[in-house]
């Protein structure tokens, strides 16, 4: 194993690992606001504007 290291800087290395890792992160956790279970509470207080909109008149 610390043939692996004689090859590869290990501040460098460990520095690419934990910025990988911290992208993971943020990836994982704006795709989970992005789903409507985890996401909704974000909207609570907005609602469309589509209901807002007057209904259309009914056709005769």
């Amino acid at each position: 194993m610390y043939k692996i290291w004689l090859i590869l800087d290990p501040r460098r290395a460990m520095v690419a690992v934990l910025v990988f890792a911290f992208g993971m992160v943020l990836v994982n956790h704006f795709v989970q606001l992005s789903t409507h279970r985890y996401g909704s509470w974000l909207n609570e207080g907005a609602t469309p504007a589509a209901q807002h909109a007057p209904l259309p008149a009914p056709a005769n």
